[in-house]
């Protein structure tokens, strides 16, 4: 499929010096809005599991409501990848922000009634989960064509930093939020979908080339996102190790409020230890730029392996809240600092017409198998108990970590000829991405 290049990263000379991001209105616009969708999100997706536990008890029907979020991960990502190639991505994200509106308020008008069913938060729980990706993928796709080439690496550390940030208010507001009211989490979550819908209204920007051939045969697009993602074996590599890492932690963020609650404390407890965790999130996102330069990616992904294999089991030993929140601090920091380095060598290496399908198949590859995480997590900790649990996880997590040193080095993206067809990013993109020297 051929494209036209965006006039954003086409035209004005090399040397013309660059306005600061914040002064950028189109990438101010999506970022908040995108902003107050993540917040939305963090809020809910807390709110879910603290409404079941502490209202039901039950660990398995927690998990079943986390494993309908996580399902979309395996049902979804895939076509969410090759629609948000095909069609307008400003819309798409427009549509998802209404239909999140839709399910979160409509869980929250039955939790005013007083009526609290599992079917209806997995219902709206995999509706969000679905719209999120969809979501997503638009917006990475899109910022690219809001922001020079030279500035990518700087819009996408700032909006990693905008996703540590909603999750250092977001989590534990919802948790201070249930504690006011049940239905409260929900509610913010619906105004704050509100917001984001009208941020997106307000954008005057192209978030893709102009497409200048038809859509072809939705199926060969798939395969051939698909293809180029798993023919590219660093990607490949990398993308199953995370898969397996965030399976884990699944089960380890189920097995924490199952750990504060059996400790006799009260569900705000778990918005505190996750705003600490946020913290190092947060650090992490405003550092990543500065990892990226001292280590290449794949030093990283193995630094970060093995950080994760050497906390995991602490969580198993203590109940103490100072010491949980430092755990979870230091395994946000070192996810946050990947998660930077990863996304700007996807983006970097992988061109406009695939950059749904690509960044939905490593969606698949990283985190499809955390819905099975959630799903059997709430199982394993219901009959083993959280220290039995934890332990195995932890295990699983070593085994990873050895893994991750059999990784190939991570191959730098190549310059743009003269066509940009080939598929290629931009000569800055290209320096900026992450490489092991």
């Amino acid at each position: 499929m051929t494209t036209a290049p965006s006039a954003q990263r086409a035209t004005g000379p090399e040397s013309a010096p660059l306005a600061p991001l914040r002064h950028n209105r189109d990438f101010v616009l999506l970022w908040v809005g995108a902003a107050a969708t993540a917040l939305g999100t963090r809020v809910s997706g807390i709110a879910y599991p603290l409404l079941v536990i502490w209202t039901t008890g039950s660990a398995s029907s927690a998990g079943m409501v986390g494993f309908a979020a996580l399902l979309p991960n395996l049902l979804v990502q895939m076509h969410a990848g090759a629609l948000v190639d095909r069609f307008d991505r400003r819309r798409m994200m427009i549509l998802c922000d209404l239909g999140s509106l839709l399910a979160t308020g409509a869980v929250a008008a039955a939790v005013v009634a007083g009526h609290v069913w599992i079917w209806l938060l997995m219902a709206a729980t995999f509706v969000q989960g679905s719209l999120a990706i969809f979501y997503r993928l638009a917006e990475r796709a899109g910022v690219r064509h809001l922001v020079p080439a030279a500035q990518l690496p700087k819009a996408l550390s700032a909006n990693e930093a905008r996703t540590q940030a909603a999750g250092l208010f977001g989590q534990p507001g919802g948790s201070v939020l249930y504690a006011v009211g049940r239905s409260a989490p929900f509610l913010l979550a619906t105004a704050a979908h509100a917001v984001s819908l009208c941020s997106l209204l307000m954008i005057r920007g192209k978030f893709q080339d102009e497409r200048r051939q038809p859509p072809g045969n939705l199926t060969e697009e798939l395969r051939e996102g698909l293809a180029w993602t798993w023919g590219q074996r660093f990607l490949r590599c990398g993308m199953l190790l995370i898969s397996g890492s965030n399976l884990l932690f699944q089960v380890l963020s189920l097995a924490l409020i199952l750990i504060i609650k059996n400790h006799g404390s009260s569900a705000a407890l778990v918005g505190v230890i996750t705003a600490v965790s946020g913290l190092g999130g947060m650090f992490g996102a405003l550092t990543g730029s500065w990892w990226i330069r001292r280590a290449g990616l794949r030093t990283l992904l193995i630094g970060g392996s093995v950080g994760w294999a050497l906390l995991m089991p602490l969580v198993g030993l203590t109940g103490n809240p100072l010491l949980l929140g430092a755990i979870f601090l230091g395994a946000a920091l070192i996810g946050s600092v990947t998660n930077v380095a990863g996304g700007i060598y996807q983006v970097a290496v992988t061109p406009d017409r695939l950059q749904g399908r690509v960044g939905a198949a490593m969606g698949l590859i990283a985190t499809g198998a955390s819905s099975l995480g959630t799903f059997a997590g709430g199982f394993a900790l219901q009959r083993f108990g959280t220290t039995t649990t934890v332990f195995g996880v932890a295990s699983l997590m070593g085994l990873i970590a050895l893994a991750s040193f059999l990784l190939p080095a991570a191959p730098l993206p190549s310059r743009p000829g003269p066509a940009e067809e080939g598929g290629t990013a931009p000569a800055d993109a290209a320096d900026a991405a992450p490489h092991d020297d």
